[in-house]
């Protein structure tokens, strides 16, 4: 049975229709539950997973549907819908209200933080420019002529875009967007990689460094389109930043010219300064320590800010499948560090997010291959992964099933935004599957803290109970996987 409520004139921003999805499908007698402003686009996913009604083709852009499938459908639909209610714009104020609030034209604060559609992210930026403040652009699909256009002027008028796509940033110790608990320190971070920068600031925080600030730019800021302005910017903010005593960029894949750029400009701050390019192909510059891997970039960084930081040990591994590594990743970035590090290890690797050797990868995957979940390919219609394991959980039984496939190798991402218990959703997967086939390894890293509200000792013994061999760190976790894979 399907239930749909549409309400019309209704928006809702990303985040909130992600949570609103997530609480249907946790209904009693619910089998899926999506939540959706319905575009022609997200009406055709909808009818691709199998969720089609008339009123569902009858709603236009401007309104928001609650569609659920199961048993008790109408369960889905009540816990959508109060999800979605505890968000609701104050009485009198219509969608047109929502959707360009009245409170951001007379806001008191350094940042906006904007997660609203692609379409109308722009002018809701500039409206925040105007207003003096730094913007964190949440929204995914804005135009790249707009990110650009907001970047030059934000660079005018002395101010930052983090973003569009940005999930992460660190300002005043206030974590915003897919943050962790971390500890305040010396360390100044840019970060053109969301996950990137969640891993390089818990691993300041676990060698007692702390991070002084960071700042997400937003995955496109260092391709040659944009020309790395906000990473520009933010370093010039943080030169003259006296508590940001060292310099740390982590960056996906970039455009190696840009990439020149930014690292010229950290060496010309005369602070000590690291970074890493995630997939290599940047040429050194004199006055940063540049490092192939995120771990290595801030163990470098915390060692600058006088600790003693040191790579972890290498995990043993005890015996060698022989199989294909499967890597299946919420992180974007951590997954093309994988994907490089493997294709050092094993040769043929293929990726949605390739880095370094490994080659894109086209159609089903074979062989050794690591996916990006957090793709658009596979958030059409469903939450991130990082906020609803769900997608992850059905794709690691289907991995799993491979014969072919020898080592299962994992993410688990916590934080502010993230699930409340990622281990717990996946660990009865993992059980199955190796139940099944008990020659499967299955490897993880947990990127997080004690003080996330996950806990990562919790979930870590979670794992651990599943019978999945954990690694401390994302780079770690590839070179226990390739091992297990039996690289030489």
């Amino acid at each position: 049975m399907i239930a749909v409520r549409v309400m019309p004139g209704r928006w809702a921003d990303s985040a909130r229709m992600m949570a609103a999805a997530r609480a249907a499908r946790e209904a009693e007698g619910v089998e899926q539950g999506l939540c959706f402003m319905a575009t022609p686009a997200n009406r055709e996913e909808a009818a691709a997973l199998g969720v089609r009604d008339p009123a569902i083709d009858a709603a236009g852009p401007d309104d928001l549907v609650i569609a659920v499938a199961g048993d008790d459908p109408e369960a889905g639909v009540e816990a959508a819908a109060a999800v979605l209610d505890r968000s609701a714009a104050p009485a009198g104020e219509g969608a047109g209200a929502a959707r360009a609030p009245r409170t951001l034209l007379r806001a008191e604060g350094d940042v906006a933080v904007i997660s609203v559609p692609g379409d109308y992210a722009a002018l809701e930026a500039h409206k925040a420019l105007g207003a003096g403040m730094d913007v964190l652009l949440f929204s995914d699909n804005v135009p790249l002529e707009d990110e650009v256009a907001l970047k030059r002027r934000a660079h005018r008028l002395g101010l930052l875009v983090m973003g569009p796509g940005a999930g992460t940033a660190i300002v005043d110790g206030l974590a915003l967007g897919f943050a962790n608990a971390v500890a305040a320190g010396p360390v100044g971070v840019v970060a053109a990689a969301g996950t990137g920068a969640q891993e390089v600031t818990v691993l300041l925080d676990r060698a007692g460094a702390g991070t002084r600030a960071c700042y997400g730019t937003g995955g496109r800021d260092l391709k040659d389109e944009v020309g790395a302005i906000t990473a520009l910017d933010a370093i010039a903010r943080l030169a003259e930043d006296p508590g940001a005593e060292v310099l740390l960029c982590v960056s996906k894949p970039p455009s190696p010219e840009v990439a020149e750029r930014v690292l010229r400009a950290l060496a010309a701050t005369g602070k000590p300064a690291a970074a890493c390019m995630v997939g290599g192909g940047v040429d050194p510059v004199p006055g940063v320590a540049l490092h192939d891997t995120l771990e290595g970039a801030a163990l470098a960084a915390a060692r600058m800010a006088g600790r003693q930081a040191e790579p972890p040990p290498p995990v043993r591994a005890e015996w060698v499948s022989g199989g294909a590594v499967r890597g299946l990743f919420s992180g974007g970035t951590l997954c093309s560090e994988a994907a490089a590090i493997l294709a050092d290890a094993l040769g043929d690797v293929a990726s949605n997010a390739p880095a370094g050797r490994a080659r894109p990868l086209s159609g089903r995957p074979e062989g050794h291959a690591c996916l990006d979940l957090g793709e658009e390919e596979f958030t059409r219609g469903r939450p991130h992964p990082m906020i609803d394991p769900q997608a992850r959980v059905e794709r690691l039984a289907e991995e799993a099933a491979d014969p072919d496939v020898g080592v299962l190798l994992l993410d688990v991402v916590l934080g502010y935004a993230s699930h409340p218990d990622p281990a717990g959703a996946l660990a009865p997967a993992i059980r199955e599957a190796t139940a099944v086939r008990p020659q499967l390894a299955v490897v993880a890293h947990v990127l997080g803290t004690e003080a996330d509200p996950q806990v990562r000792s919790r979930q870590e013994e979670a794992l651990r109970a599943a019978g999945v061999r954990l690694a401390p760190t994302s780079a770690a976790a590839a070179r226990l996987a390739a091992a297990l894979a039996g690289a030489g």
